[in-house]
């Protein structure tokens, strides 16, 4: 679990952890596990809205905001096993968009009365915020298009940061005065493109919102290692039943020594993946400075990426033929984490801007690399 082994505030924080966990899980068993998520595939908009009400009746889009805000003030911590949970079962609901977007409005200054319906669920606002194919810049290009959207036909408004005289200003955006342009992916779900027509203008929520989006960012990039990390504990745990389970020769398959020696090693890299975003998460509910909070995010994001393929990889080799095929569950996982590796920054950029932050690096100071913005490039979706 994330922060199983990290040092908690305290005997309640650690008893919130797991009751936001314990009820997360029941939540998701309940109505359906993975035969939910089988149902959703390839569907519009990808997820239940009912379900989606019920979410948020849970408090899971107030965990981090304040209790003047309608939130619950929880850390980064709660919020990571959250994410871990929904992770494990595979959750197509954009609850880590929604938190951002939910950020976002708090630190602009919104009323409450404002910002309740896309608390409560009645009112999903997403954030448009990527404009090339790889990092967390956020340029703000009034005239450029939006990349990457998830779940996008289900926004009922869209927030957009643009680049304005005072800094970068964040407007609130009528989805009927875009352009969307979906894309398929891999794991059925979809992602869009948000076409401005012909340059972004909307309700003007706040005139500079740079240092709330680059923490907002940061946050919603960890939760989403988090979530990762929960995707490479259930597919690992599947991958040791069907070890324990499949026999060869009057013995498990799992007797094997290569195997043994294979799922030993993917363990200890779910370990490791498990103590760096705990360690990010203490970190930022600490309290640090910016470079040094997307320094340990980065840390834990490129980590989690390069695990999170090689568990879901391996997971399908150690199968055998029956892996590759769609009505085994365990290709779930790996469709999914085709679809969440390179969200918000991939390994190579989170390793590049990490360097950049580490001050015992060469690098330090060095720019993440640049990427084209041609989205025909990226891996996401098939």
């Amino acid at each position: 679990m994330v922060g199983k082994d990290a040092a908690l505030h305290d005997d309640g924080a650690d008893a919130t952890l797991a009751m936001i966990r314990s009820s997360a899980r029941a939540f998701l068993t309940q109505h359906g596990g993975l035969r939910r998520i089988r149902a959703l595939r390839f569907d519009e908009p990808g997820f239940d809205r009912a379900d989606w009400v019920r979410m948020a009746e849970l408090g899971w889009l107030r965990l981090r905001l304040g209790e003047a805000q309608g939130g619950m003030g929880l850390g980064m911590t709660e919020l990571c096993g959250l994410c871990e949970e929904l992770g494990a079962q595979l959750a197509p609901e954009p609850v880590i968009g929604a938190l951002l977007s939910a950020s976002l409005l708090a630190a602009s200054g919104v009323p409450a009365g404002r910002l309740e319906p896309h608390l409560s669920g009645r009112r999903l606002i997403l954030t448009a915020w990527q404009e090339t194919l790889d990092g967390l810049d956020v340029p703000g290009s009034p005239q450029l298009g939006r990349l990457f959207v998830p779940y996008g036909f289900a926004a009922d408004a869209l927030l957009v940061p643009v680049q304005g005289a005072g800094g970068l200003s964040l407007l609130e955006i009528d989805p009927r005065d875009v352009e969307f342009i979906a894309l398929r992916t891999q794991d059925g779900g979809h992602v869009c493109t948000v076409q401005p027509a012909p340059r972004f203008a909307g309700l003007l929520l706040a005139e500079d919102v740079r240092a709330d989006m680059a923490r907002a960012l940061d946050e919603a990039t960890l939760a989403t290692a988090a979530y990762m990390l929960g995707l490479s504990d259930a597919a690992f745990a599947l991958t040791l039943e069907h070890l324990r389970t499949r026999r060869q020769f009057d013995r498990p398959i799992g007797s094997f020594q290569a195997l043994r020696h294979r799922a030993a090693d993917l363990k200890i890299q779910i370990e490791l993946m498990r103590a760096s975003i705990a360690a990010a998460a203490a970190t930022l509910d600490g309290g640090v400075h910016a470079s040094e909070r997307s320094r340990v995010v980065s840390r834990a994001k490129a980590r989690a990426s390069a695990v999170v393929l090689r568990v879901t990889e391996e997971a399908i080799q150690m199968h055998g033929a029956i892996g590759y095929t769609d009505e085994h569950d365990i290709g779930l996982y790996l469709r999914k984490t085709m679809v969440l590796a390179n969200q918000y920054g991939s390994a190579l950029w989170h390793r590049r801007r990490h360097a950049s932050l580490d001050p015992a690096s060469p690098l330090r100071g060095a720019a993440a690399p640049a990427r084209p913005r041609d989205a025909s490039a990226t891996p996401l979706v098939g």
